[in-house]
């Protein structure tokens, strides 16, 4: 009788999820006997790293369907540094592994995506949680074993070069060495890692906050076992997905995203960029980042005033459950988000004096062109009205990383590639694979997770 296929999968988001499942799947269809691992470094009912408290938005118009240009907008917001192979395959693959999602208890659903007008985009009806307990259901169903609270160590190699085994710390603390022909990779990024934040990012990345309950397990040890195996590195190390979101909140990714509509001010009542520079989606990451690394503080505030609460459904751009400060005067406002009063002031004045525009040309869904005068300094390109109506609302805005973007080599069959090739027997696929440059695009990083792991889990039982 032929041995059973060992098949290791470090990480249980959406990468990990799918290629176990798939990998089952495949092995059933080729008559491959097949043993199926998913070891995860957390708890269980806390699992799902990034996957599980995320929205889960998805860059699809239907579940069957990508918008056209799709590879070309990959390229774009990357200046043409991706590789367009890399995004070919996740475009061609998107619809089917969509449908594959549905046929296991996945349902999806176009949402409204906070106010302004962007790609299209699907999600899973319950966002990420219902990806994570619906494949983790039908995984556990195809007969795959779950390990909670083991650690990822280092990857062995038999002499042959190839990939024999998993070392782990066990649920009891103990070294294990966990025997595999094949192990995929799935474990996410760096971001929960301060040094290599720092060593990364550069001076004060260790200090950022994570933006989710799970993004903290992502702490760079799938990359440093598959270097240490000889995989190279790929994507752009400097890079990361960050989110403007409010400290009060104690809930994942409780992001405010209503700044446009107002101005945003920094501990000394200073305006410091156009907050209608664009879209909310469009200049976020570069909003957010700068945010942590050149304001003073690493806290800034959004001014607004009660004309917000007029904007229809302006809610779903605030994922925050904490309410906005609000206050009869601005200087009032101030003291209770501790910056001087005369200083806010004088910087709404200022603002005011150049909204000469006319405000019924305001359209909060769109940049609607309505700009500050020229002598505004920064100027405010778009959704310039005064800030004139009490109550005045405030909320605090700090930067918080959801995922880096510097990883290990991968192809279009989800191989880690190594100085020489593919390191057989060596698999990955999610946020641990370097395959972003620049801004992330928007609403793809799940939907690349499962696409990759899809494809991952698929060859690792054929290999």
């Amino acid at each position: 009788m032929t041995a059973a296929r060992k098949i290791v999968i470090v990480g249980h988001g959406a990468a990990g999820l799918t290629a176990a499942l798939a990998a089952s799947e495949e092995a059933r269809a080729s008559n491959t006997a097949v043993d199926i691992t998913v070891i995860e470094r957390s708890a269980e009912g806390v699992h799902g790293g990034n996957t599980r408290f995320t929205p889960c938005y998805m860059r699809l118009e239907a579940p069957e369907r990508l918008s056209p240009g799709f590879v070309d907008d990959m390229m774009a917001v990357s200046s043409g540094k991706n590789d367009c192979a890399y995004f070919e395959t996740l475009a061609a693959e998107a619809p089917a592994t969509m449908l594959w999602m549905q046929s296991h208890g996945i349902e999806f659903h176009n949402p409204v995506y906070y106010l302004s007008v962007g790609p299209p985009r699907i999600q899973p009806i319950g966002g990420g949680e219902t990806i994570v307990r619906e494949l983790t259901r039908a995984a556990k169903e195809a007969g795959v074993r779950f390990r909670y609270g083991c650690l990822a160590e280092a990857l062995e190699k038999n002499n042959s070069g190839r990939i024999s085994g998993l070392r782990i710390s066990n649920s009891d603390g103990h070294p294990e060495t966990i025997a595999a022909d094949v192990v995929i990779l799935a474990c996410g990024g760096f971001q929960g890692d301060p040094a290599m934040l720092r060593e990364h990012l550069g001076p004060g990345g260790e200090t950022l906050r994570m933006i989710s309950p799970g993004t903290r397990l992502n702490a760079g040890h799938g990359i440093r076992m598959a270097r240490s195996a000889g995989a190279r590195a790929a994507g752009d190390w400097r890079g990361m997905h960050i989110e403007p979101i409010d400290p009060r909140s104690q809930g994942p990714a409780p992001v405010v995203l209503v700044y446009p509509y107002g101005i945003v001010v920094d501990i000394a009542a200073n305006r410091f960029f156009d907050e209608g520079a664009g879209l909310v989606h469009e200049q976020w990451e570069e909003f957010a980042r700068s945010i942590h690394f050149d304001r003073k503080g690493s806290e800034v505030y959004a001014i607004l005033d009660s004309r917000l609460l007029d904007i229809e459904n302006y809610g779903r751009a605030i994922r925050s459950e904490v309410p906005a400060y609000r206050a009869d005067t601005l200087e009032e406002l101030a003291v209770m988000i501790g910056i001087p009063g005369v200083s806010l002031k004088a910087t709404v004045d200022v603002y005011n004096a150049a909204c000469t525009g006319d405000s019924a040309k305001f359209d909060a869904t769109q940049k609607d062109g309505l700009a500050a005068e020229d002598c505004l300094i920064p100027p405010k390109s778009n959704w310039a009205r005064a800030i004139e109506r009490p109550p005045f609302l405030a909320y605090p805005l700090i930067g918080a990383i959801a995922y880096t973007s510097g990883g290990i080599a991968t192809d279009t069959n989800a191989r880690v590639l190594g100085e020489r090739g593919p390191i057989p027997g060596l698999f990955a696929a999610g946020e641990i694979t370097g395959h972003f440059h620049g801004t992330a695009p928007n609403a793809v990083a799940v939907l690349r997770a499962a696409v990759y792991g899809r494809i991952a889990g698929r060859e690792a039982a054929r290999s």
